[in-house]
């Protein structure tokens, strides 16, 4: 009996399963292998880079105990797809829907105009995000990818840029605009500037939504993206001890 360690690399290559199917761990496997944490079959980014676990389909239980050895005793994190049933010991928080967009006919358009955010600039777009709430944000999230910025007077009023980056495929997130500069399309202008960066590399938009929020669905359909798949998101707290797993 040993203790899950995550320093065990799941070298795992899902042949048969589509990139936006499994996002996280392709990501992880991939372009952000240097950000990655693995316990058998469980993967995290590093945790002040992202909140994302990815995780199989089907979890078994070794699966859920290498994910509370992954993030620690009593941490909540979430799990994607419908049906999965946390050993006991671990607590249901709840779940939200979530889509999947695909945006294969997104209409891009390059904006050399915009701020091109870097570390810098971490405490202002945390500001932001605290503000506007788009979805988690951490100090090293901005390295993910190309995040783009609208600054009016000096301050950063709106953003958007690149997350999971699974083969061929590059993630459009954290699009948000100060309450007080809506209704100006800053939000499609960013969107279609950071997928023209993705189209220049050959790859591929999509992006996630909150199934509620509507307004924002309906913004990404106007700018091109079609609903690939709906999920759901369940939040689940891990047990307060860290488990031992039987390999």
């Amino acid at each position: 009996m040993t203790t899950a360690s995550s320093t065990t690399i799941d070298t795992t290559v899902d042949e048969d399963v589509h990139p936006l199917d499994d996002p996280i761990r392709q990501s992880l496997r991939g372009v952000h292998a240097h950000f990655a944490r693995w316990s058998g079959r469980i993967g995290g980014y590093q945790p002040d880079v992202a909140g994302h676990i990815g995780h199989p389909a089907v979890m078994r239980d070794e699966d859920w105990a290498d994910l509370a050895a992954l993030v620690g005793p009593s941490t909540e994190v979430a799990v994607r797809g419908p049906g999965h049933e946390p050993p006991q010991g671990w607590e249901t928080l709840g779940s939200f829907g979530l889509v999947q967009m695909d945006g294969t006919d997104l209409v891009v358009e390059p904006d050399p105009d915009l701020a091109v955010l870097g570390t810098a600039d971490v405490p202002e777009i945390l500001d932001l995000v605290a503000r506007t709430r788009p979805g988690p944000y951490l100090l090293r999230t901005v390295e993910m990818g190309t995040y783009l910025g609208i600054r009016v007077d000096g301050r950063l009023v709106a953003m958007a840029g690149e997350r999971l980056h699974p083969p061929g495929w590059t993630e459009i997130s954290a699009v948000c605009t100060d309450a007080e500069f809506r209704g100006r399309g800053f939000g499609a202008r960013l969107v279609r500037a950071v997928g023209a960066g993705i189209r220049a590399r050959g790859e591929i938009p999509f992006l996630h939504a909150s199934a509620a929020n509507t307004t924002a669905i309906r913004l990404y359909e106007n700018l091109g993206f079609a609903l690939r798949k709906r999920s759901v998101l369940t939040r689940v707290r891990t047990p307060a001890e860290r488990p031992m797993v039987c390999r």
